[in-house]
């Protein structure tokens, strides 16, 4: 399937709503992500965008790495050689957002997204306010992208806190779509990136009603992906982008005949 160039969502087949197939870091739960073979993996299952992380490593470089202990543990790339992969098939045709892990350095990265002429097929994404107030002002053309709620941990691999964790999302689930809709144009952002578990039609809504896209994070079951799909959600951040055409398959098969 190739990406509509105007709208950065791919053709779907009947019955399925146009969405963004966001591989999570490429496809991290096919080849390991942030990695070249990652990105390269994402594209030949089908993915519209490649979500990778971008760091500031201790020695002060940008890398793509998802913390200062991924960063230790392999040899990540420099921002720069990711970006220049972009250029030439076959990631040339799909668009990117990094996912600025720590505030600072945003004019490095907002510098370097413009001098590798990427600026118009990308996204910055981030849980720092501060952040996207200062890419707001370097690079006005540049999407933003604000990462909700602010946390560094997928908490659901915790069993022990689970009834904290659930009390917390319920509250998130309640207050966060009215935030959404009044700090979203203070912001100037082009989109939400919202943890899934606290996504619901009223978000959905609120979305709409700020003018932004709502992008669910991250999401690697296929019912699930479903379930986002039927409230209308504008994209889906997965770890295996495979599961978006499992997912595509319940929609039509649910869909009634006409």
């Amino acid at each position: 399937m190739s990406a509509d160039s105007a709208e950065g969502k791919t053709e779907q087949p009947d019955g399925v709503p146009a969405y963004r197939r966001v591989g999570h870091k490429g496809a991290g739960a096919i080849v390991s992500g942030n990695t070249a073979e990652s990105f390269d993996a994402a594209v030949e299952v089908g993915v519209d965008m490649i979500e990778f992380d971008v760091l500031r490593a201790k020695e002060g470089r940008l890398v793509v790495a998802h913390d200062h202990h991924d960063a230790l543990i392999r040899k990540p790339m420099d921002l720069a050689e990711a970006l220049d992969l972009f250029g030439d098939p076959p990631l040339d045709g799909v668009e990117i957002d990094c996912d600025l892990k720590l505030p600072g350095r945003e004019a490095e990265l907002a510098g370097a997204l413009a001098g590798s002429a990427l600026v118009e097929r990308a996204m910055v994404s981030t849980m720092e306010i501060e952040s996207l107030l200062k890419l707001r002002q370097l690079e006005p053309d540049l999407r933003l992208g604000w990462t909700y709620p602010k946390t560094r941990r997928d908490w659901t691999q915790y069993g022990w806190a689970g009834p904290a964790l659930r009390a917390g999302l319920s509250a998130i689930r309640r207050r966060f779509p009215s935030i959404l809709e009044r700090k979203a144009p203070q912001l100037g952002v082009s989109a939400v990136w919202a943890y899934h578990p606290i996504v619901t039609p009223r978000l959905v809504q609120a979305a709409r009603n700020a003018g932004i896209e709502l992008i669910a994070w991250t999401v690697d079951d296929a019912e699930r992906i479903r379930e986002l799909l039927d409230m209308g959600v504008d994209g889906i951040c997965s770890n295996d982008p495979r599961l978006f055409e499992v997912a595509e398959r319940k929609v039509v098969s649910a869909a009634p005949e006409s």
